[in-house]
C-alpha cells in the first residue's frame, strides 16, 4: 500500500487537513484542486495564449485556461477507466498511489507557469535569463508554475506558495529533474534520456530541454518526492504527473486542430495531399535518402516523421502502426472534418464537437498502465495503434500551422515586445533613484529572490554557474548574484502577465500611450 500521510502532507509541514482561508473541501486532495482553480495565477491564463493570441484571433480560439480545463477532464477520465480495473488498482497502488482529485489538480495547474504568446514566450525568456541574467537554469514553463505553487502564489498563509499535498506537487513534476544537476546522475546522461531530459541538438551544454525544477526550488522538489521513494526512480514520474502528462497530449492533438478548422487554416486539399501522398508512395519515399527528403513536396514531411519516431522511439515505433494512423487521420480528420469548410453554421459546429468528442474517447480508451516502462515513457501511456495516431495529429498542427510564415511573423514580434519588456523593467530596477517607485510586485520578487541565491550560495554554490565553472568571489561575486536576482524577479513578473497586460506594460514604458490607468495591468 502507498503511505498517504507522506501522499497528504503539505510543503509547510502542516497535516493535510489543515484549512486555510477560503479552503471548503473536507478532503485535502479536493482542497488543493480548489487552491489551484481558485489562483489569480490560474485566472490569468484566459488571456495567455495557446497558440494564436486570444485577443488577435476574431474568434474563439483555446486559450490556456480551456486547455487547462480540458487537461483536467480528461486527467479525470483517464483515472476513472485505470480505477475501474482492479488489476490496474493494484498497478497504481504499488507505484504510489492514484487519486481521482489529485490528477484533476494537476491538469489544472500544470500551465500556471506558461508565460505571455505561448511557447514562443518561453523560448523568449530563457535566451534572456541565460545570455543576459547569466542564470543557468534560464526559463522553462514547467519549472515555472513549480515555482508559483511552491514560492510566488499564496494563499492567506505566511509561507510562500499555495502549500499542496506532496502527491499534487509531485503530479505537477512533469520532468522531474533539473536542468543540469539534479538527480545525481542526470537523466541527460541515460543512454535513452526520458522524454525532454535530452540537451537540444541546436544547443549543446546548456542542460535537458525540458524540466519541472529551479536549483532553488530543489528542496521542494525533493520533499514532494519523498513520499515515492523506494518505488520510482529519481527521474520518473509519478503515476498521477504520468496521468496529466497523457491527457496534455490528447488534448493538444485534437483542440488545436478543432481552432485551426475554425479560423480556416487547416484546408482540406494541403492536408489531404500530403497524407495521400505518403500513402500512395512510402514504399518509394522509404528508399530516398534524407536528403533527399527535404524539399517540401507532398509525403514528403511525413516519411521525415516516421524516420524520427523509428530513431527516436524504437521501443514502440512500428511501420504497420503508423500507416494506420495517417490512414484513420485521413478517413476522420480529412473525410470527415476538414471535407466541410467552417462557416459557423449548426452543422459545421456538430461536426467539430463529433470529431473531437471521438477522438477523446478514443485515445482515453487506449491508455494503459506500464509496471515497467522504458526510460521514454511514463508508467501510464497510450498503446501503440493510439501512440501513433497521436503522433500523426501532432505533425498535421506541426506542418500545417506552426510552419506558416504567417504565425512566424506574429511571432518575430512578439520576440521583439518581450525582450523589450524585460529590459525595460531590468533598466528600471537597476535606477536606485526610483527604487521608492517600483511596481510594489517587482520589488516583492526582487528581494525574494536576493534571499534565494545568497541562501543557495551558503550551501549550494556550484548549482548557480554552469558545470565546471566556479561562482566569483567578492564585489564580483556580489555583483553576479545580484544580476541574478534581478533576472529571476524581472522574468517571474514578465511570466505571470498575460498577453494584453504584457503589451500594455511596454506601450506604457515606452512612451507610446498617455494613458495613465489602465485596467490590463496593475503595479
Amino acid at each position: 500500500m502507498h503511505d498517504e500521510p507522506l501522499r497528504t502532507s503539505r510543503r509547510s509541514g502542516l497535516p493535510g487537513l489543515r484549512k486555510l482561508p477560503g479552503d471548503l473541501a473536507a478532503s485535502p486532495f479536493r482542497g488543493d484542486r480548489d487552491r489551484v482553480s481558485g489562483s489569480a495565477f490560474f485566472a490569468r491564463l484566459g488571456g495567455v495564449t495557446q497558440v494564436v493570441s486570444p485577443s488577435g484571433s476574431g474568434l474563439l480560439l483555446h486559450n490556456r485556461l480551456t486547455h487547462s480545463l480540458k487537461v483536467a477532464q480528461v486527467s479525470r477520465a483517464i483515472a476513472e477507466r485505470l480505477l475501474g480495473d482492479p488489476a490496474d488498482v493494484a498497478r497504481v497502488d504499488r507505484l504510489g498511489g492514484l487519486d481521482l482529485d489529485v490528477v484533476e489538480a494537476a491538469g489544472l495547474g500544470h500551465d500556471l507557469g506558461h508565460p505571455p504568446f505561448g511557447h514562443l514566450g518561453e523560448a523568449v525568456l530563457d535566451r534572456l535569463a541565460r545570455d543576459h541574467f547569466a542564470l543557468p537554469d534560464g526559463f522553462e514553463g514547467n519549472a515555472q508554475t513549480f515555482r508559483v505553487i511552491t514560492r510566488l502564489d499564496v494563499r492567506g498563509n505566511e509561507d510562500d506558495g499555495l502549500d499542496l499535498t506532496a502527491a499534487v506537487r509531485a503530479a505537477l513534476l512533469k520532468y522531474p529533474w533539473t536542468r543540469l544537476s539534479r538527480p545525481d546522475p542526470h537523466p541527460r546522461h541515460l543512454p535513452a534520456p526520458p522524454r525532454g531530459a535530452g540537451e537540444p541538438p541546436e544547443a549543446p551544454g546548456t542542460g535537458s530541454a525540458k524540466f519541472s525544477c529551479y536549483v532553488t526550488e530543489l528542496g521542494d522538489l525533493t520533499g514532494a518526492r519523498a513520499a515515492f521513494a523506494g518505488r520510482l526512480e529519481p527521474w520518473q514520474q509519478t503515476v498521477e504527473a504520468s496521468v496529466m502528462d497523457t491527457a496534455d497530449d490528447i488534448a493538444y492533438a485534437i483542440h488545436d486542430l478543432e481552432d485551426f478548422h475554425r479560423v480556416g487554416i487547416l484546408q482540406h486539399t494541403t492536408v489531404s495531399h500530403e497524407l495521400t501522398e505518403w500513402l500512395g508512395r512510402a514504399l518509394e519515399f522509404a528508399g530516398r535518402s534524407e536528403a533527399e527528403l527535404i524539399g517540401g513536396r507532398p509525403g514528403q514531411s511525413l516519411e521525415l516523421l516516421r524516420r524520427r519516431l523509428r530513431d527516436k522511439d524504437s521501443w514502440i515505433a512500428d511501420d504497420d502502426a503508423f500507416t494506420g494512423a495517417v490512414k484513420k487521420v485521413v478517413t476522420n480528420l480529412v473525410g470527415k472534418l476538414l471535407e466541410m469548410p467552417f462557416d459557423r453554421s449548426r452543422q459545421a459546429e456538430q461536426a467539430v464537437a463529433a470529431f473531437s468528442g471521438e477522438w477523446t474517447r478514443r485515445l482515453v480508451e487506449g491508455v494503459r498502465v506500464e509496471p515497467s516502462p522504458t526510460t521514454r515513457s511514463g508508467h501510464v501511456a497510450l498503446s501503440t495503434e493510439q501512440w501513433h495516431e497521436v503522433q500523426v495529429l501532432k505533425f498535421v498542427h506541426r506542418r500545417f500551422v506552426l510552419q506558416r510564415p504567417d504565425l512566424a511573423l506574429h511571432q518575430r514580434g512578439q520576440d521583439r515586445l518581450l525582450t523589450q519588456l524585460v529590459e525595460a523593467l531590468d533598466h528600471w530596477l537597476i535606477d536606485r533613484s526610483e527604487s521608492s517607485r517600483l511596481p510594489h510586485r517587482l520589488r516583492d520578487l526582487f528581494d525574494h529572490a536576493t534571499e534565494e541565491f545568497a541562501e543557495a550560495r551558503r550551501t549550494d554554490p556550484e548549482l548557480l554557474v554552469m558545470p565546471g565553472e566556479t561562482l566569483p568571489t567578492g564585489r564580483a561575486g556580489a555583483e553576479h548574484l545580484e544580476r541574478m536576482a534581478r533576472g529571476r524577479a524581472v522574468i517571474d513578473f514578465v511570466a505571470s502577465l498575460t498577453d494584453d497586460q504584457a503589451e500594455a506594460l511596454l506601450a506604457a514604458l515606452s512612451g507610446r500611450t498617455t494613458q495613465l490607468w489602465n485596467d490590463t495591468f496593475v503595479l
